[in-house]
């Protein structure tokens, strides 16, 4: 009987769903254009060509040929040339450039005279991934052509003790591909959220009035246990071949080597599709109603990718991070992802990580069946239609503000999105990276030299604030077998001789194998490795010298005829929060405002139809309900843009003006591309199915995650259409980066025009969208 129930239950879904245009769209259409619009962003795997700014004081032959070694470098690209600093900072406030290399002047005379003058890079660190990696190229570029400067006839013939070299090996990823790294991590995220709103939507509609709820047990032979698993099984079998899509682009498309088992990775894929429409079904019928079932079910699952520990790691959390973290599938799936497919390793080291994932589904799953069982026991009669609204013949500004003021209080699905839905997101988003940097990361040292020195270089890692030496193997394979079991993150083998080539002045090279599966972890790692090498490296050049003699100055020159002094802007400590919130942020209030409106337009033209939508797209109207939306989401732009900044410790513009200047047109234009979809809508939730799962993609095409450099044009252009691409850039550079309106005048005058752009779509779409069908 129960096989039989689940079979017609099954059948009962993929009929409803190839004739739902709103279902058809969110399981195939959405996931596929996330795929395409992730895959386009990340089609240029390595970064080059970002624009940097050079101000030359010194405007000497040499100084000329420093700036063009780092013209010549493959990550960045001399787009301007400044007459002074001054310029120079507006260039990178308005972001014409991404970091600035400033020569002094007299450059060349204090080269010649060895006086080691300085090179310094103004880098954006508030643009976090482009900003390290302009510094990094810029940094490397002046190293090489320091290097190839003559040396000075006699200085240095004196006996002078090796330095310490650090040679690289990074593992599991050692090209640094973003794409092996970011979109591996980001596919799965954004497809586990149209997973977990297909189990909402999917049960929720049978509380609606286009199903039965009565008929949906019926035909499961009055099992609930039936009726869940005959709904989910169709959509098992789709996110399935996404999951497999998904993996074909990595490793079709982008060649990016599977190094691991694919067996439990797939076996993964699979609890964690069950998980996450068993977690969407729960809330629905915990809530018995399909929007604000929805909204929960948006706001556990659009921060887990903060929580899963691909950008910032778990180890950096705090408490609620860490806590919360282990109770989302996607946090144990993407470890599992990564250790198998990117690290390969030996598949019993991820039986801990697969049984949190079975653990996890299994208990979604039984919750949403004993939540079924209760509800289905004595299931809800179909609403009633409802009664159409009184139409006024002629509507005010002022009347359509008041009239939508009350509407979106008095609507329990368009008040979570617009007015709680902020609110929730401003408390969960930002937990995992409260810690803002990560420190005390384990590493091992594998010390074959025994000696004064080796001690020494132990000492100064345990001392670093990035690096803990919390293992001590005596070889490098039980070094590498800690790294598998992810115990520690970098290895430093220090060989034996390792003292003996020092004494002799001779260069001792330590080997340094650090794991790149996760970005931010290996940077780091590197980071306190390399930090704490130098010092120790330059406490043996200088040892019988003192600092401010002579001698010491000598062994400077010696090491390099050039000091490069790195200097990051607007985020000095390279805090991730400071990063990624306030953008994430601004993102998060457009697509909760968006969702909300457009919710506002399907619930219109439900209750009055064609009439309702037309009354909605007046002139009059649209701008009333506009202003009504300023309103309702101002307080939340304040909560996000003024009050959390304080909070969390990040930077904030004290002049709320310029805020509000900027924040006014963005949101009017949010407002409007809501209204246009609520236009074209004819039921309440299809904003909110069709616009959850694409908030990710958007985020990569604004510029401050992902460099505009690194995008196809196809796609920046396209991103101009969507105001969150000028809206974070203007308000992140005048909130974090102290811009003035002048710098960031393209960025508002664009914001106005798509204001304008969207108020005549939403009146024309409002006159003539209703032929439209079924969506």
């Amino acid at each position: 009987m129960a096989s039989a129930g689940i079979a017609a239950v099954t059948a009962r879904e993929v009929a409803w769903i190839r004739r739902d245009v709103v279902a058809l769209l969110l399981v195939l259409v959405v996931p596929l254009l996330a795929f395409g619009l992730l895959a386009g962003t990340f089609s240029r795997a390595v970064i080059r060509g970002l624009h940097i700014d050079v101000v030359d004081a010194d405007r000497s032959a040499m100084s000329a040929n420093f700036i063009q070694a780092v013209s010549a470098a493959p990550g960045v690209d001399v787009a301007s040339r400044s007459s002074d600093l001054t310029d120079a900072m507006h260039a990178i406030r308005s972001g014409e450039a991404i970091a600035v290399v400033y020569i002094p002047e007299n450059f060349e005379r204090d080269v010649l005279a060895g006086r080691r003058p300085q090179i310094v890079c103004f880098y954006n660190k508030q643009f976090f991934t482009p900003g390290n990696i302009a510094a990094n190229a810029i940094q490397a570029a002046v190293a090489n052509a320091a290097a190839a400067l003559p040396r000075q006839a006699g200085a240095a013939r004196s006996f002078a003790p090796g330095s310490l070299v650090i040679e690289q090996y990074v593992l599991s990823n050692p090209a640094l591909n973003y794409v092996q790294f970011l979109l591996r991590a980001i596919m799965p995220t954004v497809l586990h959220v149209v997973i977990a709103i297909a189990g909402a939507f999917a049960v929720g509609s049978e509380f609606g009035r286009t199903r039965d709820v009565r008929e949906w047990l019926q035909v499961a032979g009055g099992s609930p246990l039936a009726a869940l698993v005959g709904k989910f099984a169709p959509y098992l079998a789709i996110f399935a071949l996404m999951m497999a899509l998904g993996a074909g682009i990595m490793h079709g498309v982008f060649r990016i080597p599977f190094r691991g088992d694919a067996l439990i990775v797939g076996a993964g894929a699979i609890l964690l599709i069950a998980a996450y429409l068993s977690m969407g079904a729960f809330f629905v019928l915990l809530v018995r109603n399909l929007p604000v079932g929805l909204t929960l079910t948006g706001v556990v699952c659009s921060p887990a990718f903060g929580f899963a520990g691909v950008g910032f790691p778990t180890l950096a959390m705090g408490t609620f991070g860490q806590v919360w973290g282990t109770l989302l599938p996607l946090r144990w799936y993407i470890q599992i992802l990564f250790d198998q497919a990117a690290r390969g390793v030996p598949a019993h080291d991820s039986i801990e990580p697969f049984a949190w994932l079975g653990g996890l589904a299994v208990i979604l799953f039984g919750l949403a069946w004993l939540r079924a069982r209760s509800v289905l026991r004595n299931p809800p009669a179909r609403p009633e239609p409802l009664p159409p609204p009184a139409l006024p013949g002629r509507i005010s500004v002022a009347r359509a503000f008041s009239d939508e003021y009350r509407r979106v209080l008095g609507d329990s699905g368009a008040f979570g999105l617009i007015v709680m839905g902020p609110l929730l997101y401003a408390v969960l988003y930002p937990q995992p990276y409260v810690g803002q940097l990560i420190r005390d990361i384990p590493i091992a040292v594998v010390d074959d030299d025994s000696s004064e020195i080796s001690r020494t270089i132990v000492q100064a890692l345990d001392a670093h604030e990035a690096t803990h030496v919390a293992a001590r193997p005596l070889n490098l394979t039980e070094a590498q077998a800690a790294i598998a079991r992810r115990e520690v993150f970098g290895i430093l083998s220090i060989p034996a001789g390792t003292e003996r080539e020092i004494l002799k002045g001779q260069p001792a090279r330590l080997p340094a194998f650090v794991d790149s599966a996760y970005f931010l972890l290996y940077n780091r790692t590197l980071q306190g490795i390399s930090e704490a090498v130098a010092v120790v490296s330059g406490e043996l050049q200088a040892r019988t010298a003192r600092p401010d003699g002579s001698l010491y100055r000598a062994a400077l020159v010696r090491s390099s005829p050039i000091e490069f002094l790195s200097e990051p802007l607007f985020n000095p400590t390279g805090g991730y929060a400071s990063y990624i919130v306030p953008a994430a942020f601004i993102l998060i209030l457009q697509q909760t405002l968006m969702m909300g409106v457009a919710t506002l337009g399907g619930v219109a033209y439900a209750q009055g139809g064609a009439a309702a939508r037309r009354q909605r797209g007046r002139p009059a109207a649209i701008a009333g309900q506009a202003l009504a939306h300023l309103a309702l989401a101002l307080p939340s732009y304040a909560l996000c843009l003024i009050v959390l900044p304080r909070l969390y410790g990040y930077a904030s513009n004290p002049r709320l003006l310029d805020l509000l200047v900027l924040a006014v047109p963005f949101i009017l234009a949010v407002s409007l591309l809501g209204q246009l979809a609520g236009a074209l809508a004819k039921r309440r939730e299809t904003a909110v199915v069709l616009l959850m799962g694409l908030g990710l993609p958007l985020f990569f095409l604004v510029g401050v995650a992902w460099p505009p450099e690194a995008i196809p044009a196809i796609l920046r252009a396209a991103s101009t259409a969507v105001p969150s691409t000028f809206g974070i850039d203007g308000l992140v550079r005048i909130n974090q980066m102290y811009a003035s309106l002048a710098d960031v005048s393209r960025d508002w005058a664009r914001l106005w025009i798509l204001v304008g752009i969207y108020a005549v779509l939403a009146c024309l779409a409002a006159r003539h969208g209703t032929k439209a069908e079924g969506a």
